[in-house]
């Protein structure tokens, strides 16, 4: 690590921007990445101090209901965040695995959270052989810098598809639903609740368009926060409901949701996703298997496993995802061996419902690598311009955000340098500029199913 680097890292925070504009921008990305290791070290660090106190606590911190407590008090955080990195300290003794990886700064907490509760509470349905390679696949999913909590969550809904058993998934159970609406004192209303993940994608999907950045008249930029702009969302969708909710009308079409499945996985009667496990051996159900015929699974293994997906929410179980197609309007999207859509109608520039339907079901919101903004947030990009010779097909067109595609065709020193190709899969393919890659390795967007793939 570059000296000066180390210095503004090591350093303390006063004035540092005073520093900061004085280094080349490579080395003030180092400073970035440098420090965002620092607090992944120093959180492993804060992690077990706290869990030591739990095991030997002193005068001080039994004053406190909790070490959490404890932390909170004498920090700037709030009780709930103190609670969670006691609760992570006591989760990590019994997994001594992702402890090692959480110490050596390849995990972050929210995400050694999420394992250590699958961990904890595994599918009734797994055999208890099978914990550990549960546990590596997870860890593999979640490290690295191209891990995001969306791909580990699509991770474990698949581990739960594989042992699926009668429970309903803490995500799905709507049991657990809670809103509470409180007036206050100055006569304003404070809101809080928690969904399962239906009823979120339901309310992200009519918040969405209602709640994007609108620019004034003369061009002038939004200046309202996204809490701002999400709180106007709501007032206006409230007040469309009570303008135009035709109430007490029974059997009325069903909210509009959209859920990515196969029709193979989509099928009642399916055999079960497990068979790609230590069931297909010739073991009989009744006999147990070795632990050696339990594979590690890759995300590549994930790629055709029934699992249903939201484009807000992610991943939804296939018992859920069936209920819905109970009742819903269904749209097919005819796709090749490669799992990618077939054209349509592509003799005409502007891009039609069915081909976005189409890109949606490809691309999943914005293709761009490391972006994970969701298709209403998206344009049709077409690879090769519509003035330029390039027609309005599937293999020409991509989704991306806003933020990119502007930055594709607009942005000064930005505009083609990078490159987009439709790969073998026929799916776009990302060619970074030599400034971003020397070796200019092909890459796609890190949502689920798969991590970026060098070809």
């Amino acid at each position: 690590m570059d000296t000066v680097v180390a210095d503004v890292v090591a350093g303390s925070a006063v004035n540092v921007r005073g520093m900061l504009w004085r280094l080349r921008p490579c080395d003030v990305r180092d400073v970035a990445i440098t420090a965002s290791a620092e607090i992944l070290r120093l959180e492993a660090i804060r992690v077990a101090a706290v869990d030591e106190l739990a095991l030997r606590p002193d005068e001080q911190v039994l004053c406190y209901r909790g070490v959490g407590r404890w932390l909170a008090a004498n920090t700037m955080l709030q009780n709930a965040a103190g609670n969670k990195i006691a609760a992570l300290g006591v989760a990590l003794r019994a997994f001594p695995d992702i402890a090692a990886q959480f110490d050596a700064g390849d995990l972050t907490v929210d995400h050694a959270a999420l394992i250590t509760a699958f961990c904890e509470s595994p599918p009734k349905g797994m055999p208890e052989h099978a914990l550990p390679h549960c546990t590596t696949t997870l860890l593999a999913a979640a490290s690295g810098v191209e891990a995001t909590t969306t791909k580990l969550r699509y991770a474990i809904a698949v581990l739960e598809r594989i042992f699926e058993s009668e429970d309903v998934p803490a995500g799905e159970d709507d049991d657990r639903n809670e809103l509470r609406i409180s007036p206050t004192l100055n006569g304003r209303v404070v809101i809080k609740g928690e969904f399962d993940a239906l009823t979120g994608e339901m309310l992200l999907s009519a918040l969405s368009g209602l709640s994007m950045p609108t620019p004034a008249a003369d061009g002038t930029p939004d200046a309202r926060s996204a809490a701002k702009r999400t709180a106007d969302a709501l007032t206006e969708l409230i007040r469309r409901y009570l303008d135009n909710a035709a109430t007490g009308v029974d059997g009325g079409q069903r909210p509009h949701v959209n859920v990515h499945v196969s029709v193979k996985d989509l099928a009642e009667h399916r055999e079960c996703a497990s068979t790609r496990t230590a069931s297909s051996s010739s073991a009989s159900p009744d006999e147990e298997t070795d632990v050696e015929d339990v594979p590690v699974w890759g995300f590549d293994d994930f790629d055709d496993l029934d699992v249903g997906h939201m484009p807000w929410m992610g991943p939804l179980s296939i018992t859920r995802t069936r209920m819905l197609a109970c009742d819903c309007m269904l749209s097919t999207v005819l796709l090749d061996e490669n799992g990618a859509p077939l054209d349509v109608s592509p003799l005409k520039r502007v891009v039609s419902a069915a081909q976005r339907t189409a890109l949606i079901a490809r691309d999943e919101g914005c293709a761009f690598p490391s972006c994970d903004a969701v298709p209403a947030w998206c344009d049709a990009h077409h690879i090769k311009g519509w003035s330029k010779g390039g027609l309005t097909v599937m293999d020409n067109l991509t989704l991306l955000c806003r933020a990119h595609h502007t930055l594709i065709h607009r942005q000064a020193g930005f505009a083609g340098r990078w490159e987009i190709k439709m790969g073998s899969d026929r799916k776009p393919w990302f060619i970074p500029p030599a400034g971003v890659d020397p070796e200019r390795w092909p890459r796609r967007s890190t949502l689920p199913p798969g991590p970026v793939l060098r070809t």
